[in-house]
């Protein structure tokens, strides 16, 4: 591991500034991706500034039903909160399966959301990738890309983001909140925080030089029943093959009044499936009609051969969900 200086930043003022001078420093939380990537040589920081000494550690619940997360939260805290596991039980869900107990414990709210791809050429310095190394190639398209994105790829990238708690935040129309290095504060959707690939995989968010994220806000529950539900090879701890956060309730004829629908495991960031929401809104969730709003979703995916399969596995994975979540609206 390339040596490094370490500064434990006590004012958010302070941390933003030794950031943003320099292009070799990091923001350092719970570490819990951070640190992998340094010691496989991915990352080399030459400068990590400690923030979980900064104020962003707090769960403020609002008398409106909303909800500020602070970036500092950790999983284990988000996950166990009464009131995240009573009104959006979907972010709880998806924490809880997608981490171990010890990562839950460590990993930060705002690190979740910064997560870098498990994709193997990523993680593998001896091949060539446009993520790691801008210009040199993407090794999975020719390669295993049995676990690697369907949709909202590009000829540069095929990568998925790994996060469950950001598809379970897309579905729950979260917003996330940053601190500029002037002092100044933005609030970003979370469906516009997240890049697309296109021709610079390396940029992965609208995160500025020293931009530093303070928490996540969630507005009131919608209404109707939500769940997270994921697709893995193996029921212990694993990236999910595909994944999907859902919000769903009907009106008195049976109708869809409110359908949200986010998918991970197939992109490059939690996919928001607007299309297949736009196709349900206001139709009686039928088995045809659901299969068809999902299968019009990925239109314009660009399956490689060994992860076409994972187009099916969405449309039954969708279909299944909003059966299952009409279904429970009557007990």
């Amino acid at each position: 591991m390339k040596p490094f200086a370490f500064e434990r930043a006590t004012r958010p003022e302070a941390a933003a500034s030794l950031v943003a001078d320099s292009t070799e420093a990091v923001y350092l939380a719970g570490g819990t991706n951070l640190v992998d990537l340094m010691k496989l040589g991915v990352t080399e920081p030459a400068l990590l500034v400690d923030i979980t000494g900064l104020p962003y550690d707090r769960i403020e619940h609002r008398a409106d039903g909303g909800v500020l997360i602070g970036a500092l939260v950790p999983g284990s805290e988000l996950s166990g909160d009464r009131g995240i596991r009573e009104r959006f039980p979907a972010l709880a869900e998806a924490l809880l399966a997608g981490a171990s107990g010890q990562l839950r414990n460590r990993a930060s709210t705002g690190g979740n959301l910064l997560q870098r791809t498990r994709c193997v050429y990523f993680q593998d310095v001896t091949k060539p990738c446009n993520k790691r190394s801008p210009g040199t190639g993407c090794s999975a398209i020719q390669g295993s890309h049995r676990d690697l994105a369907v949709i909202g790829t590009s000829d540069a990238c095929v990568a998925t983001n790994p996060s469950d708690m950001a598809v379970a935040l897309a579905a729950l129309d979260a917003v996330v909140h940053l601190r500029r290095v002037d002092g100044s504060s933005r609030a970003v959707p979370l469906a516009d925080f997240y890049l697309l690939p296109g021709d610079t995989p390396h940029r992965e968010t609208v995160l500025q030089p020293g931009d530093l994220i303070t928490g996540v806000e969630l507005p009131p529950p919608p209404p109707g029943a939500t769940h997270y539900r994921k697709v893995r090879d193996r029921w212990s701890y694993a990236f999910a093959v595909v994944s999907l956060a859902a919000v769903a309730a009907t009106d008195g004829g049976g109708a869809l009044r409110e359908i949200r629908l986010a998918l991970g495991g197939v992109a490059p960031k939690p996919w928001r499936a607007y299309k297949a929401e736009q196709l349900l809104a206001g139709q009686r969730p039928t088995e045809d009609a659901l299969r068809t709003a999902a299968l019009a979703e990925f239109a314009s995916a660009r399956p490689l051969p060994q992860n076409a399969f994972k187009i099916g596995l969405a449309v039954d994975l969708i279909t299944a969900t909003v059966r299952d979540l009409v279904a429970g609206e009557g007990r």
